[in-house]
């Protein structure tokens, strides 16, 4: 079935309610410590830009942008793990950067936990640079991790 799902292309769409369910199964098996369902309709009700990317008519992951005064904030960019290493996330940041042009964004920011060097490898190919660390600013089995703060100018 991942070879069918690897030679399927790509589909995008904004995200839905009904797809809340998909959106969770999926933060809960990509991170140890993951966003509640409360956290995605909160997203969804405030307007932010909620997609789910989707292949063979499976959810295969989804991405968080907030915007504001010409900044973007990612705040959730994720890849069900099982389809990971496939370069599902080079797409989905590809296009979030894409889209953030068209919504009057310049600068776009993310955090990234230092202990992520994979992530870390992606963003910093895709022309994000590292401008700050936020002390203590996840939860980690033993105690808090800081996090990277990203910059990339668009």
């Amino acid at each position: 079935m991942n070879a069918v799902l690897r030679a399927q292309a790509l589909g995008y769409r904004p995200m839905a309610e009904a797809d809340l369910d998909a959106v969770l199964a999926i933060e809960q098996q990509a991170y140890p410590f993951p966003w509640t369902l409360g956290n995605f309709r909160d997203c969804l009700a405030s307007g932010y830009r909620c997609e789910v990317a989707e292949q063979g008519g499976e959810l295969v992951g989804y991405s968080v942008l907030a915007s504001g005064a010409g900044e973007g904030h990612i705040l959730n960019c994720c890849v069900a793990p099982v389809h990971q290493g496939k370069g599902i996330g080079r797409q989905l940041m590809q296009r979030l950067m894409a889209s953030a042009k068209e919504y009057g964004i310049a600068t776009l920011f993310l955090e990234v936990r230092p202990s992520n060097r994979r992530a870390i490898d992606l963003y910093e190919h895709l022309g994000f640079e590292s401008i700050g660390l936020r002390r203590g600013y996840y939860p980690a089995a033993q105690g808090r991790e800081d996090a990277l703060v990203l910059r990339r100018k668009l």
